[in-house]
């Protein structure tokens, strides 16, 4: 089942789409937001959403406003949470006894995790990251993943070998600072859209097959 939705975000003051993949055997919600340059209805969105149905994982994809008005920019911080914190209240509103997760692809993963460092997420029972941008290509650093201390949930990382916004060597160190709370999943030769060279053997859609059985696996 797919469903349309309407999504009120108070801090905008206006509704963003939202759509609800529901597959008659779902056995978890997870709520995915979508990476800084493209929106819900991206190739890989879609593409992801699909596969995760097709192991039974629910999907709620929801726009950021600004995507929703057309525009590039990002809107502002305050915005960004207040639009996970709103998507995940309507995912509580179709969840009924399903486990609850919330995440999504670069910036949308962030945001969530932000937004649930600063305050509960209701009902959030963990966080998936579809390629944590740890810091800005050709900038390393690790202190975008500071406030992930403050989270006290569990969290999937899942990352690429040639993520140019994630260098192993510093996501590592983060995901042993936060323990068994942590669980890093890595795709060999996957870049951070989890796009793959011919010479590596696989395709792109056996990786997108892969991320969603991992989900399966670490949210049941």
């Amino acid at each position: 089942m797919s469903k349309p939705m309407k999504i009120f975000v108070a801090e905008s003051e206006d509704h963003v789409s939202g759509t609800l993949v529901m597959p008659n055997d779902s056995t978890c919600l997870l709520v995915l937001g979508h990476g800084a340059g493209a929106g819900m209805h991206h190739p890989f969105m879609e593409s992801i959403a699909a596969k995760l149905s097709d192991v039974g994982v629910a999907t709620l994809r929801y726009q950021f406003p600004y995507m929703e008005k057309d525009r590039r920019r990002p809107d502002s911080r305050a915005t960004l949470l207040a639009t996970v914190r709103a998507a995940v209240k309507v995912a509580n509103d179709q969840v009924g006894p399903l486990p609850l997760f919330a995440g999504g692809k670069s910036m949308g993963g962030r945001m969530t995790s932000l937004a649930a460092s600063e305050a509960v997420l209701p009902g959030v029972q963990g966080i998936v990251f579809v390629g944590f941008p740890l810091h800005p290509v050709g900038k390393p650093s690790t202190s975008r993943g500071d406030h992930l201390d403050a989270i006290a949930l569990p969290i999937l990382f899942l990352q690429g070998t040639r993520d140019r916004l994630a260098d192993l060597d510093l996501l590592r160190p983060v995901c042993d600072r936060l323990g068994e709370r942590a669980t890093l999943h890595i795709v060999d030769k996957a870049d951070h859209s989890f796009h793959v060279l011919k010479r590596s053997g696989r395709t792109d859609d056996e990786v997108l097959k892969e991320l969603a059985e991992q989900i399966r696996v670490w949210s049941t």
